[in-house]
């Protein structure tokens, strides 16, 4: 590979890491503030131990970790995971199964989307930018 491309594609993973994670955490500040829209269609923060709670922490945590660059690959993997879950067991029964297929018509497009990036960086890593890069750094040197 040319080092123009493996520098540009470390470049595009990041920022594809980081605008995933930014757009991310607003699902939560969405569910427990509101902001900027709200979840509830203005009744309130969502409950913290619920369904839609737990799924607010994880999308807190996990975006604030992937924005950082944090345990990248490990993060990728629990929130495609939720992803998937989200997916299956709340858009898909809401419209019912016959939709499981058609994404458009249980509005589950985002849920796939978001599956599939969490999917590319739990194989990519985090790229350029990932406090993940120094921590393997300063690892090497400690193993030498």
């Amino acid at each position: 590979m040319k080092t123009k491309d493996f520098f540009a594609c470390g470049l595009a993973l990041a920022l594809l890491r980081l605008v995933t994670a930014f757009l991310y955490i607003q699902h939560a500040t969405a569910k427990f503030w509101q902001w900027p829209v709200s979840m509830t269609d203005g009744h309130g923060s969502v409950a913290l131990f619920s369904m839609m709670g737990a799924a607010g922490v994880l999308e807190l945590v996990g975006g604030a970790l992937l924005l950082l660059g944090l345990f990248v690959r490990p993060v990728a993997f629990i929130l495609c995971g939720q992803m998937a879950v989200a997916y299956l067991f709340i858009h898909t029964p809401s419209a019912g199964w016959h939709t499981l297929l058609t994404p458009q018509l249980n509005h589950g497009e985002l849920a796939v989307l978001y599956c599939f990036i969490f999917l590319f960086l739990f194989v990519a890593g985090g790229g350029w930018l990932a406090l993940d890069n120094q921590r393997k750094s300063k690892q090497v040197l400690a193993d030498f």
